[in-house]
This record gives structure tokens, C-alpha cells and sequence, in this order.
């Protein structure tokens, strides 16, 4: 059904009623019946989560030592096609949980929807599963780059299998404000996913620099919010004299794990750009400086040479004038 744009239709149309069409095909289940439930759900554990999380960096640095004496894959159309994949599913349920988001927020406000119980709903959930479920394809980004033989950063595998485990964690304690680091960083990944899949296809993107910006800047507001849901939860619940604004759905655990695991990436991505794009023009300074001097030196040396060369015409004519000066003296005697 289309139509005018609403706080419940805020695309114009409603897409939930197309994703349950769709998962109802993948998966032949309605996805009403969705609900996740520790030990049944598939990857609804902590061992699950652990031994994933223990295979994948087995994987990863043990694929790096085999490919160590080997040529290393191309794979630039499967890599374009896994980018292309993941830019779609990540736009798809970032527009999915907007239209159930906003009419929370235009309706009760932003405390209502980052902080009531009554805003983890049971569509939310489903999509906040798939978008978990998500973080383990992205692990398969790891695996091009040591089929690749591309530098393995810290940051990466630190962000790609400690993302996976932090969706876990906010899907087990019903975190209500989840939906705000998920759509920005599904947000950020469309745009990722979209620069990677050009970039496989040899086009050069101008905006990379901006995107490492973009990915900060999604951490900062992260943060705040988090920071905020976390405060008002132990102001209300231990510190009474402190002000507050109520309690916050969710674990004590999730949200203190969420805290410190978002303020680690914030740390961890400034240090990236500065290392990426600060030392990288600083080095550019340096190396303009470092030409400069020898044009400069060039230069002294020929000013000196030529003030050398006037110094020796001017001593030459100082002593032809002394000579013939000596010499009219000598006739005048004679």
C-alpha cells in the first residue's frame, strides 16, 4: 500500500508486510512466530558465541601463516559481489527498523524510545537478530583479505568479532536503546559495503577519508545516548539523590559492556585517522621541507659565488688603480 508520508508510513509505503512475505519464503516460518529464546535460537548462547569468536581468529592467523609462501587470490568478483550483498541487506534493515523507530519517536519522544521496555517489540527483535546474524557474514571480510594477503589491522579483527559478540549481548538483555548504534551503523555500513564494491572494480572514491569521519562521528552520538541510558538506569535504581529520568530497559551487564566496548572503538578509530590521514600530510610537510632547503642551499651557493666573483673584480680594480696611481707618482720624480 503507498501513499502520503506519516509517522507510521515514514517511506510512504509499508515494507514490513514485504519482509514477511520474503522470510515466510526463505524460511517457510511467519515471521510473528519470531521470538529469541536463549539455548533454542540459533547462536543464542554464550559458548556459541565463544567458540566463534575462538574459530575465527584461528581462521584468520592460521589462513595468514598458510598463505605466507603463496601467490595471493584475486577474487575480485566474488569480493564485489559479497560488498554489493552487504550493501543491500544493510540498507534493507536499516530502512526496516526506521519505520518501526519512528513513529516511537514522533509519538512519545526519545526518552520513550531509547529507555521503555514497550519499545522492544517482537518486530524489532526478529530485525535486530538478523542484523546479529549479519555480523557473522561480516566476518567474511577478514577471510578476503588473508586470501588477499592484505595487512591484517588490530582495528579490524577487533571490530569485526567484538561487534558480533556486542549484538549478542544487547539481543540477550532486551536493550532498548540497541536501535541507535545499530541504524548508525548500519548506516555507515551501507556506505562502506557501497565504497568497497566500487574500489573491488578498480573506481577511485575520493570520500574514503570522510567515511573514517562519518564512522567516529556515529561513535560520538553513540556514546552520548548510551552514556545517558546508562546514568539515568543507576541514578534511579542505586543513587536516588542523583537526578535521573527514570529507569532504562535492559541488563545491568549489556549496557556496562556496551559502554566500555563503543568508547573503545571511539579510541581505537581516532587513532586510525590520525595515523591514516594526520601523519600522512604531516609526512607530505615534511617532505616538501626537506626538497626546500637543497633549493635553497642551490641558491646561497650562487649568490655566494657571484658575491665572490664582485669581490674579486673589485680587488682587481682597487689594485689596477693603486699600480697606475704608484706609476704617475714615479714619473712626476723623474
Amino acid at each position: 500500500m503507498t501513499g502520503l508520508i506519516t509517522a507510521e508510513r515514514p517511506f510512504g509505503i509499508y515494507l514490513y508486510p514485504y519482509f514477511e512475505s520474503f522470510y515466510k519464503f526463505v524460511t517457510g516460518k511467519r515471521a510473528s512466530s519470531f521470538r529469541f529464546v536463549s539455548g533454542i535460537t540459533p547462536l543464542s548462547t554464550n559458548k556459541e558465541v565463544i567458540v566463534s569468536c575462538i574459530a575465527y581468529f584461528v581462521i584468520i592467523f592460521g589462513g595468514r601463516e598458510l598463505m605466507k609462501h603463496r601467490a595471493p587470490y584475486k577474487l575480485q568478483k566474488l569480493f564485489q559481489l559479497h560488498n554489493l550483498l552487504l550493501t543491500v541487506v544493510s540498507a534493507a534493515l536499516l530502512v526496516l527498523i526506521v519505520e518501526q523507530i519512528f513513529p516511537q519517536l514522533y509519538h512519545h519522544g526519545l526518552l520513550y524510545a531509547i529507555c521503555s521496555p514497550r519499545n522492544w517489540t517482537q518486530k524489532l527483535e526478529l530485525l535486530y537478530y538478523l542484523n546479529y546474524l549479519v555480523k557473522y557474514w561480516e566476518l567474511i571480510d577478514t577471510v578476503f583479505l588473508v586470501l588477499k594477503k592484505k595487512k591484517l589491522e588490530f582495528l579490524h579483527y577487533y571490530h569485526h568479532s567484538l561487534t558480533m559478540v556486542l549484538c549478542y549481548t544487547q539481543l540477550n538483555g532486551q536493550t532498548t536503546v540497541s536501535w541507535v548504534p545499530i541504524t548508525l551503523n548500519l548506516m555507515v555500513h551501507v556506505l562502506m559495503y557501497y565504497y568497497y564494491f566500487r574500489t573491488a572494480a578498480g573506481a577511485k572514491i575520493w570520500w574514503k577519508k570522510y567515511l573514517t569521519t562519518l564512522q567516529i562521528t556515529q561513535f560520538i552520538i553513540d556514546l552520548g545516548i548510551v552514556y545517558f541510558c546508562t546514568y539515568t538506569y543507576f541514578s534511579y535504581t542505586y543513587i536516588p539523590i542523583l537526578p535521573d529520568w527514570g529507569s532504562c530497559a535492559g541488563t545491568e551487564t549489556s549496557a556496562l559492556f556496551g559502554c566500555a566496548l563503543l568508547s573503545s572503538y571511539l579510541l581505537l578509530f581516532i587513532n586510525f585517522y590520525r595515523l591514516t590521514y594526520k601523519q600522512k600530510k604531516q609526512h607530505q610537510r615534511n617532505t616538501t621541507k626537506a626538497k626546500n632547503p637543497v633549493v635553497i642551499i642551490e641558491n646561497n651557493k650562487e649568490t655566494n659565488e657571484r658575491m665572490t666573483r664582485s669581490k674579486t673584480k673589485a680587488s682587481t680594480s682597487s689594485n689596477t688603480t693603486t699600480t697606475t696611481t704608484t706609476h704617475r707618482k714615479k714619473s712626476k720624480k723623474l
